[in-house]
């Protein structure tokens, strides 16, 4: 059932996705529930080691690793709840759930992807302050409120850019547009609402991750220049620092029959240079090097996830519908979903932390040889 002012066109365009999906054929059927069914595993098993991780490893519950496992939440309820409703609407091309739940299945999955694009700009921003203001991050790390109110902020942030429209939409237009087989948001055929939203819901962000990723990479490579400038100015002093030393020993009389000492056996300057630059450590170096390598991984599969369906609804939007095909939207859809599954295998992947933790709670009896042995060698 449909409004009476409904378009033809409109009309059309829903009787085409029916018939779409509802034409899977048998082994294409199970093919599909197959890959469906896989997805949510990998999503709900994955996010869930990391929450575990928190519960079990208490020395991950750190305020930078909190944005972690707010992203795996988010991740997690994807898996649990928005694509489980979703697959048999997908493989029948009916929704038979009534318009209560596709109301709040529109809002669940709105808000979870967007929460899940937030986190990863807090993430991004996190990175960038405990490499470009280091001591004064390190020293805010014991304040964990500070972490809990941006975790909200970003909840309340994802639920107002699409909760007020998917529940309030119909009420202010007067009429409904969904077919009661259908189920998506009102909003689907406004152009101008799904450019602003993609706007900001992709390319703000990922504007923003972009800006963090580059200015970490730059303050990197400045320590790296001044090291190796530094280090350059201590091997050009040294000659000189050595031939001032042999003067001074030949006027005491401590050298014999006239030579010069040789330049090995006089004290490194670098041991006597008070110089600040000389606090810089490579180790450090080495930490940052890899917290914008882990960064640059995540943003990457987060383009790489979120690009097509944003292009995609901003090319609807401007040819209002008429040259892109129901199917494409449905691919960069469970595309969007995909990078929920993704993420979990990216924390063991860049952080040693997480690695120790996920062998804890995998390989316990590892641990526990590993624990038994150091007690027999004592």
């Amino acid at each position: 059932e449909t409004d009476s002012n409904s378009s033809p066109r409109y009309l059309d365009n829903v009787t085409a996705r029916i018939q779409s999906n509802s034409a899977f054929s048998g082994p294409m059927f199970v093919l599909l529930m197959a890959m469906m069914v896989t997805l949510v595993v990998v999503i709900v098993l994955g996010n869930a080691l990391v929450i575990l991780a928190f519960i079990v490893d208490k020395s991950l519950r750190r305020q930078c690793n909190y944005y972690f496992l707010n992203l795996a939440i988010s991740d997690f309820l994807v898996g649990a709840f928005c694509i489980p409703v979703y697959i048999p609407y997908t493989l029948t091309g009916r929704w038979t759930l009534g318009r209560g739940l596709c109301k709040l299945w529109l809002v669940m999955d709105y808000l979870l992807c967007s929460a899940s694009v937030f986190n990863i700009v807090l993430i991004s921003y996190d990175r960038f302050l405990s490499v470009t203001r280091a001591v004064s991050y390190r020293a805010r790390q014991s304040l964990s409120h500070h972490a809990v109110i941006k975790v909200i902020a970003v909840w309340v942030l994802a639920f107002v850019l699409y909760g007020p429209a998917i529940i309030s939409w119909e009420l202010l237009v007067g009429r409904s547009r969904v077919p009661k087989d259908e189920c998506f948001a009102e909003f689907y055929y406004s152009w101008s609402f799904l450019l602003s939203a993609s706007m900001l819901e992709f390319f703000s962000p990922f504007i923003s991750v972009a800006f963090f990723n580059l200015s970490i990479y730059l303050s990197i490579r400045r320590r790296r220049r001044r090291s190796r400038d530094t280090h350059l100015h201590l091997q050009l002093n040294e000659p000189a620092a050595d031939s001032g030393e042999a003067v001074l020993l030949s006027g005491l009389k401590l050298t014999r029959r006239g030579s010069i000492p040789s330049q090995c056996s006089s004290p490194s300057i670098a041991k006597l240079d008070p110089s600040p630059s000389r606090s810089i450590h490579p180790s450090r170096l080495a930490r940052d090097k890899k917290i914008a390598k882990s960064l640059a991984i995540i943003v990457c599969v987060f383009a790489i996830c979120w690009a097509p369906y944003t292009l995609l609804m901003i090319i609807r939007a401007a040819c209002r519908g008429r040259c892109i095909q129901h199917h494409w939207y449905e691919v960069t859809f469970w595309l969007l979903w995909l990078n929920s599954a993704i993420n979990p295998f990216l924390y063991p992947l860049c952080h040693s932390s997480f690695r120790r933790a996920f062998n804890k709670i995998l390989c316990p009896g590892r641990r526990s040889a590993r624990t038994s042995a150091l007690r027999a060698s004592q």
